[in-house]
C-alpha cells in the first residue's frame, strides 16, 4: 500500500543536567567545586533511504522523541551526549514544518539527510561557575529541552516520465509490458488505485523510470476521484505520455480533459514534453480509427499494450525526450556565487501581553529553561544573564514598572528594576 503524506510529531532530546558537587578528598584541603557538566540532547534527521517507496512506517509511529544527555557527576565527569535519533524515509520526499507550511527541505538523493530538530544543550556543572570572588557556588544548570515540532511529509515518487490516462486507458498494462513492475490490471475503471513504478532497461545500458499515476477524471485536480492525492507524482517528471483509448468515443475531448485537470493543479505541467499514445491496436475496429483519431494529437503512436505492437518506438522516442530535458536542466544550472543578503535580527522581541510583557527570543527563553528556580544562587545568576542581555534596560525602556509580570517560555516573572 503506497502512503504518500503523514504527519508526525518529534521532540530531539533534552540535554543533561550539570552536577553541583564538591571535592571531599582525605587530605586534600579545600577541595572545591567539581560538578560535571550534561551532555547535549541528540538530535533528529530525516535520511532518504532508497530501501523504501513508501511512508507506510511512519502512518503507525507518528511521534519520535530523542535520547537525551546523560547528567553530569563529581569529580567534573561530563555527561554522555544523547545518540542522534534517524527517520528514514523514500528518496523523493518532501517535509514541512506543519505550523508555518515552510518547506523545511527535500531529500531526493540516498544518504541524503535533514536535520529537523535540534537536541538541547546539557546544562554546565556547578564547576564552571567558579571564580576568584566565587569560590563556592552551590548550583548548576538544568538541561535544555529539545525543539519539538510537527512535521508534515509528502512523498513524490522520482520518474523521468510519468504515465497519465483517463481510467481504464491501458496505462497499468503499459507499465506492465515494458518493465518488471506488477500493478493490478482489470477491465473496470479506478483498477490503479496508487501509483506504480517501472523501470525500463534496455541492452545497451540506458535505463528510464515510469510512473503510472491513477486515472483522472474531470475535477481530480479539485480533489474528485483519485487523481488530486496523486497528481503530485507527477512533478518531478521530465516528460508525459497521454495513453488515449481508440476505443474513446471522443478522444479530443478525453485530451482536453486530461490537459485541463493538469494545468488546474500544477501550471507548470503544461511546459512538459508529452508524447500521446493510441491504444488498444489489437482490436481491429479500434485499428480503423487510427487516422481519424491522431489528426487530434502532435505526436500520436498507434499501439498495443497487450501485444507489445508500437510500444519499442514509443519508448524510443520517448528517451530521446527525456535525455533533451536532461541536458536542458544540467545546463540551466547557475553555478555562480549566490547573492547573499546581510540582515540584522536582535536577540529577543519584547510584546504587551495582558498586564505585562512577553519575551521571545532562543537564547532568553534557553537561560530561563536551564534555571532551577528552586536554588536562589541559581536566579541569581539569571538575572546577572539577562541583565548583561540588556532585558532590563530594554524592558525600562517599555514603561516597565516595579512587580510587573514577564513571560518568558512557560516562566512568568516579576520586574524588579536594575
Amino acid at each position: 500500500m503506497l502512503v504518500d503524506r503523514v504527519r508526525i510529531k518529534i521532540t530531539a532530546g533534552a540535554g543533561g543536567s550539570g552536577c553541583a558537587s564538591f571535592r571531599r578528598e582525605k587530605y586534600v584541603p579545600r577541595g572545591g567545586p567539581d560538578g560535571g557538566d550534561g551532555g547535549d540532547g541528540g538530535a533528529i534527521y530525516i535520511e532518504a533511504d532508497a530501501q523504501r517507496s513508501t511512508l507506510l512506517d511512519l502512518k503507525y509511529h507518528t511521534t519520535w522523541v530523542g535520547a537525551r544527555g546523560e547528567h553530569g557527576r563529581g569529580q567534573k565527569q561530563h555527561g554522555k551526549r544523547g545518540h542522534d535519533t534517524i527517520i528514514p524515509v523514500p528518496p523523493g520526499s518532501i517535509v514541512y514544518d506543519r505550523e508555518t507550511g515552510e518547506v523545511l527541505g527535500e531529500l531526493l538523493e540516498e544518504g541524503q539527510r535533514l536535520l529537523v530538530a535540534r537536541g538541547g544543550t546539557g546544562g554546565k556543572g556547578n564547576a564552571r561557575f567558579a571564580t576568584s570572588t566565587r569560590r563556592a557556588p552551590r548550583f548548576a544548570e538544568k538541561g535544555e529541552p529539545g525543539e519539538t515540532r510537527e512535521l508534515i511529509i509528502e512523498l513524490k515518487l522520482i520518474a523521468d516520465a510519468g504515465i497519465v490516462g483517463a481510467p481504464n486507458a491501458g496505462k497499468s498494462s503499459l507499465l506492465a509490458r515494458v518493465s518488471a513492475a506488477k500493478p493490478k490490471v482489470g477491465d473496470y475503471p479506478f483498477t490503479t488505485v496508487s501509483p506504480h513504478l517501472g523501470v525500463v532497461q534496455w541492452n545497451d545500458g540506458r535505463a528510464l523510470t515510469l510512473a503510472d499515476i491513477p486515472g483522472l477524471i474531470e475535477g481530480a485536480a479539485e480533489g474528485k476521484g483519485l487523481g488530486h492525492d496523486f497528481l503530485r507524482h507527477i512533478e518531478r517528471t521530465q516528460a508525459l505520455v497521454f495513453v488515449i483509448d481508440l476505443g474513446d468515443p471522443d478522444p479530443a475531448a478525453t485530451r482536453a480533459l486530461l490537459e485541463k485537470e493538469l494545468a488546474e493543479y500544477s501550471e507548470e505541467l503544461t511546459t512538459r514534453p508529452r508524447l500521446f499514445a493510441l491504444n488498444k491496436a489489437d482490436i481491429p475496429e479500434h485499428r480503423a480509427r487510427f487516422d481519424e483519431a491522431a489528426a487530434y494529437f502532435d505526436e500520436a503512436f498507434l499501439i498495443s499494450a497487450a501485444t507489445g505492437e508500437g510500444v519499442d518506438a514509443l519508448l524510443e522516442r520517448l528517451w530521446t525526450l527525456v535525455r533533451q530535458a536532461r541536458e536542458h536542466e544540467a545546463s540551466a544550472i547557475d553555478t555562480g556565487e549566490p547573492e547573499r543578503t546581510y540582515t540584522y535580527e536582535p536577540p529577543y522581541t519584547i510584546e504587551d501581553e495582558g498586564a505585562g510583557f512577553r519575551i521571545e527570543g532562543r537564547a532568553v527563553i534557553r537561560a530561563v529553561q536551564m534555571t532551577d528556580f528552586e536554588n536562589e544562587e541559581a536566579v541569581e545568576h539569571l538575572q546577572r544573564k539577562l541583565q548583561r542581555m540588556g532585558v532590563f534596560k530594554a524592558l525600562k525602556r517599555r514603561g516597565a514598572v516595579r512587580g510587573q509580570p514577564i513571560y518568558i517560555g512557560d516562566a512568568e516573572l516579576e520586574y524588579e528594576p536594575d
